[in-house]
């Protein structure tokens, strides 16, 4: 337990994460403005340059970026207490809010509460189309890259499942280790917040542990329980570029094995876009879903399950980040992946999601609306999520 003289610092965390988690709105990029106007020009925590270099580390990483770089600001601040307060205070509001919308969509089962949930899933097809066009701007911008993640869309339309998505990223890294080594995305960041060669370590051992014993485990001992903490994990694991891209991977776990219906995956989705806080608290949605008979319990679990390999990787890379940044194969090699997972997510916009929400010419018309008030009117994604359940009722009418 944290003694005294910092019980007072980790409350302080605790509670800006807090005021945070509840008004964030607008996906990871936005979180990040958030958090930079909150902890470099408000409370000084750290400078510019600082809070620069974490965030290049952080999207360098697997994992949900904008809780990488909370989950850091704390460890700086407050140690390791500091970093459990900063997430737990960040994630907490919009987990609560899904595990509550999970309880009780199995209650809404009148006309206008059947249109809003149609109107989620629409609404999940206008945002993922957005992410893609968006992550293609960025993580795509040459022939070299254009081309990779056109090859995981195939490997993931061919192969599927997870282990479609699994080769497409390592398929993918490889390519983009002799493909983009010529590619300059800016300069190395050097990491201000000290962590002992020691943690990062053991905390290396236990991302690569789990990684690997989990699914043996599962195998050993099969139970649902099990089966869900290595699916969460795995793809928390996997996840590059954004929260966006955990859709692909969790549908493989969750609605290709039977757990949860294509219909509730989306609806939940759909609902994720319209509060505050990390897009990845979708996992406790699902957690409700898959355990009816203990949902609060399955709900943590999976929440644990999704975010931990993102925490555990940042940990093992802080004492080596400043030389391994340096390395231009290592950055090479994460050229590629970001571009197969470009095409993961787009060969998911097709399936599950578009053929599963666009059932007609008027569900085409909503999704095609919330696409261009996205892309050309620039409405926050929340906003879209309600002008789309409102649509959505339109259309059960």
């Amino acid at each position: 337990m944290p003694s005294g003289s910092t019980a007072g610092r980790i409350r302080e965390i605790f509670l800006a994460f807090l005021a945070l988690g509840l008004t964030s709105f607008g996906g990871p990029a936005a979180h990040l403005g958030y958090f930079r106007n909150e902890f470099v020009a408000r409370r000084r925590w750290l400078s510019e340059q600082d809070y620069a270099d974490l965030v290049a580390l952080c999207q360098f990483l697997p994992g949900p970026a904008s809780s990488q770089v909370g989950f850091a600001i704390g460890l700086q601040r407050g140690g390791g207490w500091g970093a459990a307060a900063a997430w737990t205070a960040f994630t907490l509001p919009s987990a609560i809010i899904l595990v509550a919308f999970a309880l009780s969509a199995s209650l809404l089962d009148g006309a206008v509460s059947q249109g809003i949930i149609h109107g989620l899933k629409v609404a999940a097809v206008a945002v993922v189309a957005h992410a893609v066009l968006g992550m293609a701007r960025s993580l795509c911008p040459d022939q070299q890259r254009a081309g990779i993640a056109l090859a995981a869309v195939m490997l993931v339309v061919f192969v599927g499942g997870t282990a479609g998505q699994v080769s497409a990223i390592v398929v993918g890294a490889l390519a983009g280790l002799v493909l983009c080594r010529a590619a300059d995305d800016g300069a190395a960041g050097h990491s201000g917040i000290s962590v002992s060669a020691g943690t990062g370590r053991l905390t290396a051992f236990l991302y690569v542990f789990l990684l690997v014993g989990l699914p043996l485990l599962a195998w050993l001992a099969p139970s649902a329980p099990l089966d869900m903490l290595d699916g969460f994990y795995r793809a928390g694991a996997l996840v590059f570029g954004g929260g966006h891209v955990m859709l692909p991977l969790l549908e493989a776990e969750v609605v290709q094995t039977g757990r949860v219906t294509a219909d509730e995956f989306l609806a939940g989705y759909g609902a994720a876009q319209a509060i505050p806080g990390p897009l990845f608290t979708f996992a406790a949605y699902l957690g409700a879903v898959m355990g009816p008979s203990a949902p609060i319990i399955w709900a943590a679990l999976a929440l644990l399950a999704i975010f931990l390999p993102g925490m555990l990787i940042l940990m093992a890379v802080l004492p080596h980040w400043n030389n391994f940044r340096r390395w231009h194969r290592a950055q090479a090699l994460m050229r590629g992946a970001n571009a197969a997972v470009v095409g993961i997510l787009g060969a998911a916009l097709y399936q599950p999601v578009f053929t599963s929400a666009i059932v007609g010419p008027g569900e085409f018309a909503l999704g095609l609306t919330g696409f261009m008030l996205l892309s050309v009117w620039k409405l926050p994604a929340w906003g879209v999520v309600i002008v789309m359940a409102a649509g959505g009722v339109l259309l059960g009418a």
